[in-house]
């Protein structure tokens, strides 16, 4: 539990002082401003007061207990400035000290070394290098952060790996007038991890919604574990810095660990968890969820009292995935009765620049009467006409029912209309100045309602894999020192686990690739084997299509001429014209797993990247789901009179693989490119597998 450190009863600061622009001081100001509801100890062996506040020589003169003490000191300082700390029996430390594992070798053996000290002593330890904590619950009013925001009470709780970006995030709230719950930016997280603030969160019952922003993740398998607990309660919006390849070096050099990227997508994907790539859009969409019930579905009903507006609104929800059904006939009548003649009935109702509250209650009315309508998008202009007080009353109390979401694209000058705004406000309704903005926020309501109801799927298990070949080549193969299999290896892997390959022989030489090419049948595909050849096709080490005995000895003669390698062989494969040409890969990641991926193969997947990624193991819907999702799946189904694919068996395989990797884990990576697909059959015709 974290109580102590999120409800302190006492705070300290080690490291306190008079400089007006220290973040000793500016800690303590913070405190004050915020109206902290218990003492504050400054700690600073000259001086006798800091802003007004008697301040200790030491941690060991203050009189009373300490939850949490914030150390703002030289580095070589820290490890005992933490042992005091547990010897006073002071419960968190939290050190927004920097220059420690994120500054090299030497900064890392001073946190190592505090590190040990807190735990000998029992003192949690959030940071270092970090802003801190920040509850708004009036009970505490716990401001232990040097950021500059003050919020107000909310429902919005926030944690960030970067408090530049927590900072950003705070502060937009804040400009929304919305109010945040607790906040957290816990910099290297040496013991304190986001995790287990999200687990906290997870049972607090204020939180209605946790933000998240994630560069890296130390213990993936951990946050996999909480998040999908808390996730299950409650949503959770992510976004994860690192997405492309320049982005995921530049996170790694800043925070260290595991690298975001397409991992992490995966996680927040897996686990129940709204990823964004936008942090204003993710704070747009957390203002919903803090005030709104989820729809049950993606259906939407609009109100609007102008045309503009709407239309916008109509593509970027149907754009997004939202559906705009019909009224049903019994709401028509209904509408006909109550909206003024000039008025449009359809979906969405357009009550016309003159509606009052009599007309916008009865067509909100009728949305949540109508079955099927999930949620309710309103387009508000606020005429000088018209008595828009009363209009927002009547927004405000459908709101307080709970029945279906409620957003409403607000437009007007706020400055005159206080009143409306305050009603709307108070009425919990999520209000935003254009069109898209709402449209958005609303969407991303529906997004998380698919991926909370998503069928999950099952992970086959196939029993007729030989596990134990596997590993005796894995095995043979390292006590060799290599890390790259021969084509040997990798296709006996393939064999193993019933991936479908081409039929294929080893070779030695010319003749013996002769031999083998009789024996399986022509036409064939001759490949240069060796560890020192890794791109065959680039440096002329594949043939295709040689019809007879005489090309195949030439061209593998031609070979043993042009490759001057000590493990040479051949490899010597049926030819299969045709097909289409896919790729089903595989990638280790560090505490992770494997990411398995599927695409379209050959020169293609360089040149398209219509590539899609699953976490193993991977379930049955999630392999129907990679095959889904890429831009080109048309063309696997079958289009303008061309055959569609063999889908089931490339489901197979690709569940297959998931297994492959997850019951062998040295394998590093692994490529089959190309698997060539066809209406009645997959076939493996090239294949890479490194350890």
């Amino acid at each position: 539990m974290l109580d102590s450190l999120f409800k302190p009863k006492a705070v300290a600061l080690i490291g306190a002082s008079t400089k007006e622009l220290s973040i000793g001081n500016v800690i303590i100001k913070n405190l004050q401003r915020y109206n902290f509801q218990g003492p504050i100890y400054p700690i600073n062996p000259k001086a006798p007061d800091i802003r007004g506040i008697k301040a200790y020589p030491t941690i060991f003169d203050v009189p009373g207990d300490i939850d949490v003490a914030h150390i703002v000191i030289p580095p070589p300082m820290v490890p005992q400035a933490v042992e005091d700390c547990g010897k006073k029996g002071v419960k968190n430390v939290i050190i927004n000290t920097a220059g420690f594992k994120e500054m090299g070798i030497e900064g890392e053996a001073l946190q190592n070394d505090f590190v040990a000290r807190g735990k000998n002593y029992g003192v949690r330890i959030f940071g270092p290098n970090c802003q801190g904590i920040i509850n708004s619950d009036p009970q505490y009013n716990a401001y232990c952060d040097f950021t500059f925001t003050y919020p107000k009470p909310g429902y919005i709780s926030i944690v960030a790996q970067s408090g530049g970006v927590g900072a950003v995030i705070m502060q937009n709230l804040f400009d929304l007038d919305v109010g945040m719950r607790m906040y957290a930016s816990n910099g290297n997280a040496c013991d304190i991890s986001i995790p287990e603030i999200i687990q906290y969160w997870g049972n607090d019952d204020e939180t209605r919604v946790i933000l998240l922003y994630v560069e890296s993740l130390d213990d993936p398998k951990y946050f996999m574990d909480v998040a999908y607990e808390v996730a299950s309660k409650k949503p959770i919006l992510a976004m994860n810095a690192g997405r492309t390849e320049v982005g995921a070096k530049a996170a790694t050099s800043h925070t260290g660990g595991l690298a975001g990227g397409k991992a992490t997508d995966l996680i927040f994907k897996k686990t129940g968890i709204l990823a964004f790539s936008d942090a204003q859009e993710m704070c747009q969409a957390a203002v919903a969820f803090a005030s709104q019930p989820i729809p049950k579905g993606n259906r939407v009903g609009m109100i609007t009292n102008t045309g503009g507006p709407a239309i916008i609104a109509t593509d970027e929800l149907v754009e997004g995935g939202c559906e705009m059904p019909p009224l049903s006939d019994k709401a028509i009548v209904k509408l006909t009765e109550t909206m003024f003649e000039s008025a449009s009935i359809n979906n969405p109702i357009d009550v016309v620049a003159t509606a009052g509250a009599p007309q916008f209650r009865s067509a909100v009315d009728v949305m949540m009467d109508e079955e099927q309508i999930d949620s309710v998008y309103i387009n508000f202009v606020t005429p000088p006409f018209v008595d828009c007080e009363a209009v927002a009353h009547e927004f405000a109390e459908v709101s307080n029912q709970k029945r279906k979401p409620i957003v409403c694209n607000y437009m007007t000058d706020k400055a005159q209309w206080t009143g409306t705004t305050k009603i709307l406000k108070d009425g919990g309704i999520p209000c935003y100045d254009f069109p898209g903005t709402a449209a958005k926020a609303l969407i991303s309501l529906c997004r998380y309602n698919a991926l909370r109801s998503k069928e999950k799927g099952v992970v086959k298990q196939f029993n007729d894999c030989n596990k134990r070949e596997v590993e005796n080549i894995i095995g043979n193969a390292k006590t060799s020192g290599r890390k790259i299999l021969s084509a040997l290896e990798v296709y006996s892997i393939l064999d193993a686990y019933k991936i479908p390959s081409a039929g294929w022989k080893i070779a030695s030489d010319s003749q013996s690739a002769v031999d083998a090419a009789e024996e399986i049948g022509y036409p064939v595909v001759i490949k240069a084997d060796s560890s020192e050849i890794i791109h065959k096709s680039d440096v002329g080490a594949v043939a295709v299509n040689l019809k007879n005995k005489d090309e195949v000895f030439a061209k593998a003669d031609e070979m043993m001429n042009k490759f001057s390698v000590k493990d040479l062989n051949f490899f010597v494969q049926k030819f299969h014209p045709g097909g289409r040409e896919l790729i089903i890969g595989a990638k280790a990641e560090t505490n992770l797993g494997h990411l398995i991926m599927f695409g379209m193969g050959g020169i293609y997947v360089e040149i398209l990247k219509d590539v899609s990624f699953e976490l193993a193991p991977v379930t049955d819907v999630e392999a129907e789901e990679m095959l889904s999702s890429i831009k080109m799946t048309k063309l696997l189904k079958g289009y303008r009179g061309e055959k569609g694919i063999y889908r089931e068996a490339v489901i197979e395989i690709v569940e297959r693989l998931s297994q492959l990797v997850t019951e062998n884990p040295s394998l590093k990576e692994l490529d089959l490119n190309p698997l060539l697909a066809f209406e009645d059959r997959i076939i493996v015709v090239d294949a890479r597998i490194s350890i």
